[in-house]
């Protein structure tokens, strides 16, 4: 039985952002049996963040609204917080450029009530863009977790597509405990600040997976994702990827647990830091007219750029974790290898 759901708003620097989506969030249409509250975590932010979600919040709005401050700066310290802060079972992420349908609170109930398999749901990105966007914005929309995240609605998405946008996602308190008792922590890049790297919602996913829970995608869970005029230059976006491609190493612990299930030489070998470390290089090394070009111009919408920010993204977190990497795998290994063994498929 679901008793509450925590509606928790992660913010960092968000004193312009506030007003429309809490606005958005009070705005929500929900039966008097369904508890909810509203948990905005001023993560280290240097503006007045904390005052004007306190003073943009109706006085006549249905749910309690609390100010948490959480002083290390990074994604993953919000988050967490925000979890540990909140009161009901289930727990939903609202990022503070997202403005959820009015429908949104009701709709993940019936979800997560209806399957008790579900650690986790999520639903379509709409984009509400502050100037008009360029010409490859459509082509590259999911990056800004926009678009479906299945090949259709109310579909269990675990071993498909595998992972859920970390934007309005729901996540069940049970799940997230049962990866506590495993001893699990966000070890992967994530966002920080102004930084670009952003992975503790995919690596939250792996989890899960491991674990043994199941993710959901549903349609009916819609929310607009408000894009300010810089997230929509070429420049933004190649360092969105190239944060996008550090924080992919983090997930590769949890893909060498489900690879290493098959115990082939080839695939311990691929487990390794070095021949990582080999792969990467040689990858870039595929693309020496790109890389050469680039000298001269930006390349605007080349693919192949991105494909070389991810890879230079990938290298740099790797350095990072020369001397961790190795012990990674066999730490996620030790955690989750027993539960995926009897779950897996």
């Amino acid at each position: 039985m679901i008793t509450g759901v925590s509606i928790v708003v992660p913010c960092y620097n968000a004193a312009k952002r506030l007003p429309q989506t809490l606005a958005h969030i009070a705005a929500q249409q929900v039966s008097r049996d369904l508890q909810w509250e509203v948990v905005v975590i001023d993560n280290a932010s240097s503006d007045n963040t904390g005052d004007v979600a306190l003073s943009c919040w109706p006085a006549s709005a249905p749910a309690l609204l609390r100010i948490i401050q959480e002083p290390r700066s990074g994604l993953r310290y919000a988050r967490m917080r925000g979890i540990a802060e909140a009161r009901y079972d289930l727990i939903s992420f609202v990022e503070d450029d997202n403005w959820i349908y009015p429908d949104w609170l009701e709709i993940t109930r019936e979800i997560m009530a209806q399957h008790p398999e579900v650690g986790a749901c999520g639903g379509v990105g709409e984009a509400v863009c502050e100037i008009n966007p360029p010409s490859w914005f459509e082509r590259y929309q999911g990056y800004y977790a926009i678009g479906p995240q299945g090949p259709e609605s109310g579909s269990d998405i675990t071993w498909g597509r595998g992972w859920l946008f970390g934007a309005d996602t729901t996540i069940r308190r049970s799940a997230w405990q049962s990866l506590i008792d495993r001893g699990f922590q966000f070890s992967g890049e994530d966002r920080k600040g102004g930084q670009l790297n952003s992975g503790g919602d995919v690596e939250l996913c792996f989890a899960l997976r491991l674990a043994g829970w199941r993710l959901w995608y549903d349609s009916r869970l819609r929310f607009r994702h408000f894009l300010q005029a810089h997230r929509l230059t070429w420049d933004y976006f190649r360092r969105l990827n190239r944060g996008n491609g550090a924080a992919d190493v983090g997930f590769d612990p949890y893909r060498f647990v489900v690879e290493l299930d098959r115990n082939t030489l080839k695939t311990k070998l691929r487990s390794r830091w070095y021949y990582q470390m080999a792969s990467g290089i040689r990858r870039l090394l595929r693309q020496p007219s790109t890389l050469i070009a680039l000298l001269f111009d930006s390349l605007e919408g080349d693919e192949n750029v991105l494909y070389i920010e991810r890879e230079l993204g990938r290298l740099s977190a790797l350095l990072r974790l020369r001397y961790r990497y190795d012990q990674n795998i066999s730490d996620i290994r030790k955690k989750f290898g027993k539960d995926f063994d009897r779950n897996k498929g």
